[in-house]
């Protein structure tokens, strides 16, 4: 980065941001395959994969370290009949040192580059798991987290606008 300066000519060092990882694991992990239990889809088989992403950052008690947990929710259903084909929920976890990152925008930190930097490995960890499962290995798409970021917003502020409009004026 460079060095800004200050009114009377000096140079003033920006914070240096400096990430880590400590440690990545699976928090929870299950896959259910239905097809198995309920027998193969009759007619056509199209399968329609939905992903549904959410997000959660704490800090830890060691300073400048952070947990990020990304839950994923894929669920295959066969366009045909409605009927599920698999489901497949994973909880993933990392341990951050952060530093260097103004207290401001520090959560956006967490839930848009943190995850960003787990994403590879989610997306080999579902992909081994379908393919295990007894299905062709589902490649995930990348996932857009600053647009997953400003719904989550986007729908907070909706939840207090709303909570704001129901409160009895008194």
């Amino acid at each position: 980065m460079a060095d800004e300066t200050t009114p009377n000519g000096a140079a003033q060092a920006q914070p240096q941001l400096r990430m880590q990882i400590l440690a990545q694991y699976i928090r929870d992990l299950s896959f259910e395959n239905a097809v198995a239990t309920k027998g193969a889809p009759s007619g056509d088989v199209q399968p329609e994969i939905t992903v549904q992403v959410s997000l959660d950052a704490r800090k830890r008690g060691t300073e400048n370290q952070y947990e990020v947990i990304s839950k994923y929710r894929v669920t295959s259903t066969n366009k045909g009949d409605g009927q599920t084909m698999f489901l497949a929920e994973l909880d993933y976890g990392g341990v951050f040192h952060i530093e260097g990152v103004p207290e401001d925008q520090m959560h956006p930190f967490l839930m848009i580059e943190c995850p960003r930097m787990l994403f590879p490995f989610v997306r080999r960890i579902i992909s081994d798991l379908t393919r295990d499962g007894g299905f062709p290995a589902f490649n995930m798409d990348p996932v857009d987290f600053v647009a997953l970021y400003r719904q989550e917003l986007a729908r907070r502020a909706q939840t207090q606008t709303e909570a704001a409009a129901e409160k009895p004026l008194s």
